[in-house]
């Protein structure tokens, strides 16, 4: 941390943030300019925020140099990860796809939009069993009994599970189905929730949210990490805007600034992103382009009928072409699309 003090600072003022520092149990080096000084800090950079120094008297500025995230950061962990659900890896090198259905309604629909994915290429099954929605008389999910409808088509596809937990009290429940716990938008800072699903031994995707930078994404995850889970993916899902022709704005941006702030492996969801089927294809291009670990990408049997986001579910047509998409652009950027899991390495 850095402290900048004005040109109007005097030799007592400098002298009180260097006696603050040294109270609080750090260092201060105070290096003079021609017009300006500044005083470097080290030691324990939260106990430096709780100070107050850019309320005393002669300080223009206080720069942090460290990240906050320690844990997830690349200053502390120069080599970027690899994750493994199931036995399926997500990371560099590799191009993972997770499809599924965006909600599970019924074990025909849910089998069907399984076998729709691993034919495309999918080596991990996406569905909701518990579906947080801004109206609260739209379709919730149902619960443990999608979970249940999950695991059977799991052991019927051998499709690893990745499903959404929205409660801290649902974590241990979700977990004892699931493969990995997706932590949605809406719950991108509920701290409790992310606490709960560090506890888990679950890996955790952790979608950005819908309002949040991605200081505040790479935050949330150090929530997570912080209980002792490092196997966290994150997931850029489209930012909330003025713009109004697409459902959110897809911020591609910002895997290459996640994967160079954070070892964590970056993915994105051109379905929630840009809301329409036509533009998921589009979305999936740019996003292998840009250089990002995985996309997740919703299907349905008949998105019609669907009790949730059917608009942007892909159908067999689609289906077809990202097969070819994901077989044929990874390498082109020196990656290959992961295989189907190994059996036995499924939970």
């Amino acid at each position: 941390m850095v402290v900048v003090m004005g040109p109007e600072a005097t030799e007592a003022d400098i002298a009180a943030v260097v006696s603050i520092v040294e109270t609080a149990g750090g260092e201060a080096f105070v290096s003079r300019g021609v017009a300006r000084t500044i005083v470097g800090l080290v030691g324990d950079v939260e106990q430096f925020g709780s100070l107050n120094l850019r309320g005393m008297d002669g300080v223009r500025d206080v720069i942090r140099i460290s990240v906050p995230y320690k844990l997830v950061s690349r200053e502390n962990h120069a080599e970027r990860s690899v994750v493994r659900v199931g036995g399926v890896p997500i990371g560099p090198g590799t191009m993972t796809l997770i499809a599924g259905p965006c909600a599970v309604e019924t074990p025909e629909q849910t089998l069907q939009a399984a076998q729709m994915a691993k034919a495309a290429g999918a080596t991990l099954l996406r569905g909701g069993a518990f579906k947080p929605r801004t109206s609260p008389y739209a379709f919730q999910g149902l619960g443990e009994q999608g979970l249940r409808i999950l695991a059977d088509v799991r052991e019927e596809t051998g499709l690893p599970v990745v499903t959404e937990v929205v409660d801290a009290h649902d974590v241990e429940l979700v977990a004892s189905y699931a493969d990995m716990l997706q932590i949605g938008t809406r719950n991108a800072q509920n701290f409790a929730l992310l606490q709960a699903a560090g506890e888990s031994g679950k890996p955790v995707m952790l979608k950005r949210g819908m309002s949040g930078t991605i200081e505040e994404w790479l935050m949330a995850a150090e929530y997570v990490a912080q209980r002792g889970n490092l196997d966290i993916v994150l997931c850029e899902r489209g930012i909330r805007t003025f713009e109004q022709a697409t459902r959110n704005t897809l911020d591609i941006s910002a895997v290459p600034v996640a994967q160079r702030l954070s070892h964590l492996p970056v993915i994105v969801d051109p379905s929630h992103s840009g809301g329409r089927r036509d533009l998921v294809l589009p979305l999936t291009r740019a996003a292998i382009a840009v250089g990002a670990d995985g996309v997740i990408i919703d299907v349905h049997p008949h998105p019609e009928t669907a009790l949730c986001d059917g608009p942007q579910a892909l159908v067999d047509g689609d289906l077809r072409e990202l097969a070819r998409l994901v077989r044929e652009l990874p390498p082109v950027f020196g990656r290959a699309l992961t295989q189907s899991p190994d059996p036995l390495a499924v939970n």
